[in-house]
């Protein structure tokens, strides 16, 4: 896939999915923007723009130096807290909602007329998990969250085709990143970890990054308004 001449923005692109989506993305061609909170070294290596910017916060100016035309847009951010439900506080709730729904609805309102503008149209990929659609215990304030960000894309794809604007989301199962290092932090937490998908093994950033690039490419302009299950059969086989 060639993204040549294509401008890309990828929030939440430091580490995990989104740098890896980031280092896809550079290595074909694209011209990249990420925000994040933190520059890392592994994002810093591979040029782009760079803005410094917390999901959980208002946009104001964050991303008035983008471009006039953006071709594709991902956002990453989000959270895991696994607790039993008698156990998490409201105020956990609203958070995760306010980081991995009210983030991404902020981010594509302040995006979305250079999203318009892209000749031929553009792409724009959300994150959801596989426990929105897969009933999973102590996993109820994340459940919730994606759930709303599915109906999100739903919604989004929708109101945009006319406007050749697509909206995909990707539902992901334990993933080897940073934001899930304590549930994969030993041998045997790692074992089991695979054991629960029926491919026997965990994700790895590169296995979401890779579908996410192609959603983001030409090759996809015939699919939107999907959430995409990435997860090792975790989500329709026994």
């Amino acid at each position: 896939m060639d993204f040549t001449g294509k401008n890309i923005l990828i929030v939440g692109a430091s580490s995990g999915i989104g740098l890896a989506l980031a280092q896809q993305l550079a290595a074909a061609g694209a011209t990249l923007y990420t925000a994040s909170r933190h520059l890392s070294p592994e994002l810093a290596a591979l040029g782009g723009t760079h803005f410094t910017y917390d999901a959980t916060q208002p946009v104001g100016a964050a991303f008035d130096a983008l471009p006039e035309v953006l071709h594709g847009l991902a956002y990453c951010p989000g959270s895991i807290k696994l607790r039993p439900f008698e156990r998490v506080p409201v105020e956990d709730f609203r958070a995760d909602f306010e980081l991995n729904v009210l983030g991404a609805v902020q981010v594509l309102q302040a995006c979305v007329k250079r999203l318009k503008k892209a000749p031929g149209g553009a792409s724009v990929v959300l994150f959801s998990t596989v426990a929105a659609a897969v009933g999973m215990s102590f996993h109820t304030s994340i459940a919730t969250a994606k759930a709303a960000l599915e109906g999100l894309t739903r919604a989004l794809a929708a109101e945009y085709a006319a406007s050749n604007l697509r909206v995909n989301c990707l539902a992901p199962s334990l993933t080897d990143t940073p934001l899930a290092a304590a549930l994969l932090n030993t041998p045997e937490k790692a074992e089991a970890g695979a054991k629960r998908h029926p491919l026997q093994r965990v994700g790895r950033p590169a296995d979401l990054a890779s579908l996410a690039t192609f959603l983001l490419s030409d090759e996809a302009t015939f699919i939107t308004g999907q959430t995409l299950a990435v997860d090792g059969g975790m989500g329709k086989l026994k």
